[in-house]
């Protein structure tokens, strides 16, 4: 199979830039998995779609605000630094601009200099760097003084508020992007959902930017897909174990809580506490043992995330189901409109 099999034409403004003001007045798309039947309805219905016995599988990795904009010293220029994954004792893997002025030995100072400085020790590969910082009290309270939010590449409006790139139930500090299906939801809209006997229940998996990397091999079976570090508790494994018994819904929001899902699952599809890293890549001819239903939003043309969505519910499906969206001026990515899979 083909990444051209993956292909749609988007139109540049129907990539949303901006959050909407209400989070859940999103637009949402059903897509009937086994028909390809869709329908058009707003997310704050989604309790109309889910039934008592259901459980809802939810990522709670908040993003960290990785993006850090600096001067090389001594009396260098601007540089940016930005935090991908956290190898302990002060040191991050990072990527860094330039990269022709930020070789091993060169230093850099964010904000005035007293709270936070930093020293590239190696380079990486792909282009990234080991960085190891220095600074006053606690690490993730300097990064929220001084860091920005990583928003993708294809957002180029300024965020007003940080916390709508944050889902509502997001705890658990590590990614460098947003897992997005669950920026839709409110805390009403849980409380509505929890009051229908949906379960709720939460896996970790810390969102690196390999999310946005494009597949570049012409057979997407010869793509090599990047690495996220990943939770189950206990407490997730037991629900979803109950949920599949009684012969409930294992609804996954957001391709991270499948992907979570999926790397640890038995082939029955029950769980155990598990954590560890998956590179799992999800693609046309994959048998789902765990996920039932996915709520998502609508991906990149040709990405690893569409092709997910294609194992689920076929790839002519959901690219007559993408055709649709863009008919209907639906929003697209990060902060744009959502789908039911089911």
């Amino acid at each position: 199979m083909k990444t051209s099999d993956f292909y749609y034409d988007l139109p540049q403004e129907l990539i949303a830039q901006t959050p909407l003001e209400r989070r859940d007045a999103s637009r949402l798309m059903t897509l009937d998995k086994a028909t390809g039947a869709v329908s058009h309805r707003h997310f704050y219905e989604l309790p109309q779609l889910l039934r008592q016995g259901d459980c809802l599988v939810m990522n709670d990795s908040r993003v960290l605000p990785a993006r850090l904009i600096g001067r090389r010293l001594p009396g260098g220029g601007a540089c940016e630094v930005l935090l991908l994954t956290d190898r302990g004792a002060g040191r991050w893997e990072c990527l860094v601009r330039p990269g022709r002025k930020l070789k091993p030995g060169a230093r850099v100072s964010f904000g005035d200099g007293s709270r936070l400085t930093a020293e590239v020790e190696a380079e990486l590969s792909d282009g990234k760097r080991l960085v190891r910082f220095d600074y006053e009290g606690i690490f993730l309270e300097v990064l929220e003084a001084l860091g920005k939010m990583p928003l993708p590449p294809y957002i180029k409006e300024e965020l007003r508020d940080p916390e709508r790139y944050q889902t509502v139930y997001s705890r658990v500090n590590g990614s460098a992007a947003a897992p997005t299906a669950g920026l839709h939801f409110t805390p009403e809209l849980l409380e509505q959902i929890r009051e229908m006997g949906v379960k709720e229940c939460w896996v970790t998996l810390h969102v690196g930017l390999g999310t946005f990397h494009p597949v570049k091999e012409e057979e997407i079976a010869d793509h090599e897909m990047h690495s996220e570090f990943c939770m189950i508790p206990k407490e997730t494994a037991r629900i979803v174990n109950e949920t599949k018994r009684a012969g409930g819904r294992v609804i996954c929001v957001g391709t991270t809580s499948c992907r979570t899902l999926e790397s640890f699952a038995r082939e029955d599809g029950t769980l155990e506490e598990r954590s560890g890293w998956t590179n799992i890549f999800i693609y046309p001819g994959y048998r789902f043992k765990a996920m039932d239903a996915l709520i998502t939003n609508f991906h990149l043309p040709e990405s690893t995330l569409i092709m997910l969505v294609s194992a689920l519910a076929g790839r002519e499906h959901v690219l007559a189901a993408y055709e649709e969206a863009v008919r209907q001026r639906y929003r697209f990515f990060s902060f744009g409109d959502a789908m039911f899979i089911s």
